[in-house]
């Protein structure tokens, strides 16, 4: 009786559907990468109104019809790109922090970051544009969200790390630092200021935002005074009600 005959499972080549299917995701991805990076550049120079399809196509090396395809619409490229851009330089500025020691060289570090580009009156313009088009507000709403996530958990590290005590809620001290550098980038860039200008007024509107004690020593140092001025007070001497 003749043996049978095993057959080996097929090899995956390209005309697999898997294969297919991958190949057509990684290179859909790259087209969008391509266009936002040529949006972005573009909108940054001549607004939205200045900047056209065929001239973002063309930055890309694409077709107008793959961005109409990908975003639809020139707007919806517009807050896309911002948003982006916001959440690149929000990753900048975490990096450029994590090497400093005290609170007020990491909130340096971070402002420097931030007011060393235009992304964030890039994404300021976007958050404009979605009042008159709200179908894109839930992107702007999930950008926003993630600065502010990344920023607490930016923040609690440094301050687990190095001890410090925070003056805030640390998830108000992230949020109160994106509202203040929007603000600080939309007037100063309407007032025409320079970016160590930016950067000067941030910090100053920002103020301290910890100590390098921890709240139990405060505590501690607090008792010690109490105590302090009570052995150097005379005695019999009254104070004021």
């Amino acid at each position: 009786m003749a043996p049978k005959s095993v057959q080996s499972a097929p090899e995956a080549s390209s005309s697999d559907p898997k294969h297919a299917a991958r190949a057509t995701r990684s290179a859909g991805r790259e087209m969008r990468s391509r266009l936002l990076d040529g949006a972005s550049r573009l909108f940054r120079e001549q607004g939205l109104a200045g900047t056209s399809i065929s001239d973002i196509a063309a930055a890309a090396d694409a077709f107008p019809s793959q961005i109409t395809y990908y975003f639809r619409t020139k707007e919806a490229l517009f807050v896309e790109a911002a948003c982006r851009d916001m959440l690149y330089v929000a990753r900048a500025a975490e990096q450029a922090a994590l090497q400093v020691h005290t609170p007020r060289d990491y909130t340096r570090a971070l402002v420097e970051s931030v007011t060393a580009t235009d992304s964030v009156a890039f994404f300021a313009e976007a958050l404009t544009l979605t009042r008159r088009r709200q179908d894109l507000a839930p992107l702007v709403e999930r950008t926003i969200e993630r600065l502010h996530g990344e920023g607490l958990r930016a923040y609690s590290n440094q301050i687990e790390r190095h001890g410090w005590s925070t003056l805030r809620d640390p998830d108000a001290t992230s949020r109160r630092f994106w509202a203040i550098a929007i603000g600080v980038m939309v007037e100063g860039y309407a007032m025409g200021r320079s970016a160590e200008e930016l950067c000067a007024e941030m910090l100053r509107v920002l103020g301290e935002q910890a100590t390098t004690s921890k709240a139990g020593d405060r505590a501690r140092l607090r008792v010690v005074d109490d105590n302090n001025a009570s052995v150097s007070a005379p005695p019999g001497g009254e104070t004021s009600s």
